[in-house]
């Protein structure tokens, strides 16, 4: 039984398997260094600012979109634990974190909704072939 359910939750992964150095950890990829809840608490970055968006591709801001949404699901992974387990959220609380990848995917959804006003905007100025 076992056996089988590796085989979903490697298909499952959201990495590719033609990627080098491919392992699939199945629902593993929830959880950050295969740990519940962390040990320790590493010092996060802050979110990206609209700014720095726009100087990003749209291939860029694709995969920034999946990386901060994983980020988003691995957070919610570890208050869901929190939760099952009970411990009180003065002892472990990732709020700043959510909140940085809320204000991230918010912003990358501002920067696109500018690039399609902009394009329609320039497809409108177009004279009619």
């Amino acid at each position: 039984m076992f056996g089988r359910f590796c085989v979903l939750t490697r298909q499952l992964s959201t990495r590719r398997a033609t990627q080098s150095g491919f392992v699939g950890r199945g629902l593993e990829e929830f959880f950050e260094n295969s740990q519940r809840l962390p040990a320790t608490r590493d010092q996060t970055g802050r979110a990206w600012s609209a700014s720095e968006l726009r100087q990003k591709s749209w291939e860029d801001l694709q995969k920034l979109w999946y990386v901060v949404l994983k980020e988003r699901n691995v957070l919610a992974s570890q208050a869901e634990e929190t939760r099952r387990l009970s411990i009180p959220g003065k002892f472990f609380s990732n709020k700043s974190r959510v909140i940085k990848c809320k204000k991230s995917m918010a912003r990358i959804k501002t920067v696109l909704n500018e690039r399609r006003l902009a394009w329609e905007e320039a497809q409108k100025a177009m004279p009619p072939q």
